[in-house]
C-alpha cells in the first residue's frame, strides 16, 4: 500500500511539472500563419492548445487572422486594389466574409520590401491557403479531437477591442457567443481566452458571463497594441488588480529577464508577482529562426523559461520543438 501512494504522489507531480505548449498561429514555422492546414499539422503533434487570433468582417464574422488588416498575410492588395484607405492599408473590417474567401493566404511579409519576414519559411507563390472562420477553426480541432482521441485545446485572441468598438462592433461579445455554442464556456473547458486589452477581460467576466479562464496579455507600450499602460501590468500593484477577473498573463518574453554585461539573463520580479497572485504564466513567443539575445539554442530558451524561471507554458511558432522541453 505505501508503495501505490508513492507512486501516486510520483504521477501527481509529473502531470505537474508538465508544461503547456501553445502552437503560436498554428504551425507557423513550417505552414503560413493562421490556415486550417497549419492548424492540422500543430495538433498531429499533440499540442495542448492552438491559438486562432480573431478579428471581425464587414458582416460581423469572427475570422483568424493576427492583424486587423489583410496585407500581409494575403493577397487582397492584388484583388480588390480600389478597397484600401487613404493609409495604403487594407481592413478586415472592410471586407465581407465572401470577399475575404477569395483571398490567397500566404507567409507574412513585409508591407515596405514585400520580402518575406522570416526568409526559411514556407514558399510565398507555392499552394493555396484560406483565411478561415472561428467556426471552421473550432470545428477542425473538435474533430480531430474526435478522430484521434487527443485532446487540444484552442486558445483565442480577441485582436483589438476598441478598433473594433469604433466600427460599431463587440468582439467580445460576438467571440463569447461562437464559443458557448461550441461548449467552451465553463470553467474546467479545453481553452484559455486572451486579449492585450485588460477593460474587455474584465467585461466578459463581470458583465458577459464569462467562466473559461482569461489571460491577460502584456504588450510594451510602443507597440500601440491598445490605449492601454503596459507598465502598470509590471508592477505588483497591477498584477493583483488583474488578479480578481483573469487567470492568468501572457507576458512578451523580454519582460521575464535583463541581460546582465555577459548576456546572462537575469529574472525580473514579474514572475514572483504572477505567482503570488496565483496567475499561470504563459509567455510568447518561441522561434526557433528568431531566438532572442542570450540565448543561444532552443534548449538554452527553455532552460532558463521553464526550469529557472518556471513558467506554466510558452507559445511557440515551432510546437514540435517546444514540446521536447515541455515533460
Amino acid at each position: 500500500m505505501p508503495l501505490f501512494f508513492l507512486l501516486l504522489i510520483f504521477m501527481s507531480c509529473a502531470h505537474d511539472t508538465q508544461k503547456v505548449v501553445v502552437a503560436h498561429r498554428g504551425a507557423s514555422g513550417y505552414l503560413p500563419e493562421h490556415t486550417l492546414e497549419g492548424v492540422a499539422m500543430a495538433h498531429a503533434w499533440g499540442v495542448d492548445y492552438i491559438e486562432p487570433d480573431i478579428v471581425l468582417t464587414k458582416d460581423n464574422h469572427p475570422i483568424v487572422l493576427h492583424d486587423i488588416h489583410l496585407d500581409t498575410t494575403t493577397d487582397v492588395s492584388q484583388k480588390f486594389p480600389r478597397k484600401k484607405r487613404k493609409n495604403g492599408r487594407f481592413y478586415a473590417v472592410d471586407f465581407t466574409l465572401s470577399e475575404i474567401k477569395t483571398l490567397n493566404v500566404h507567409e507574412r511579409i513585409s508591407l515596405k520590401t514585400k520580402k518575406k519576414v522570416f526568409k526559411k519559411r514556407f514558399p510565398l507563390a507555392d499552394s493555396h491557403f484560406e483565411v478561415p472562420t472561428l467556426v471552421e477553426f473550432i470545428e477542425l480541432v473538435q474533430g480531430l479531437n474526435k478522430t484521434t482521441g487527443k485532446k487540444v485545446g484552442i486558445y483565442p485572441e480577441l485582436k483589438k477591442p476598441e478598433f473594433h468598438q469604433k466600427h460599431g462592433k463587440d468582439i467580445a461579445k460576438i467571440v463569447l457567443k461562437v464559443l458557448t455554442q461550441y461548449g467552451y464556456n465553463k470553467q474546467d473547458a479545453p481553452i484559455y481566452v486572451q486579449c492585450f486589452y485588460p477593460p474587455t477581460l474584465k467585461r466578459l467576466r463581470q458583465k458577459l458571463g464569462a467562466k473559461m479562464p482569461l489571460i491577460a496579455l502584456i504588450a510594451q507600450n510602443s507597440w500601440e497594441e491598445s490605449s492601454w499602460d503596459y507598465s502598470s501590468l509590471q508592477t505588483e500593484e497591477g498584477i493583483k488588480e488583474i488578479a480578481s477577473y483573469v487567470n492568468g498573463i501572457g507576458p512578451y518574453t523580454k519582460q521575464l529577464y535583463s541581460l546582465d554585461n555577459t548576456d546572462r539573463p537575469i529574472p525580473t520580479k514579474l514572475v514572483s508577482y504572477a505567482k503570488k497572485y496565483g496567475l499561470k504564466i504563459h509567455p510568447y513567443t518561441h522561434r526557433v529562426d528568431q531566438l532572442p539575445k542570450g540565448f543561444r539554442s532552443s534548449k538554452e530558451f527553455f532552460n532558463f523559461f521553464y526550469k529557472q524561471l518556471e513558467v506554466d507554458g510558452i507559445f511557440s511558432d515551432f510546437g514540435d520543438v517546444a514540446l521536447r522541453f515541455s515533460k
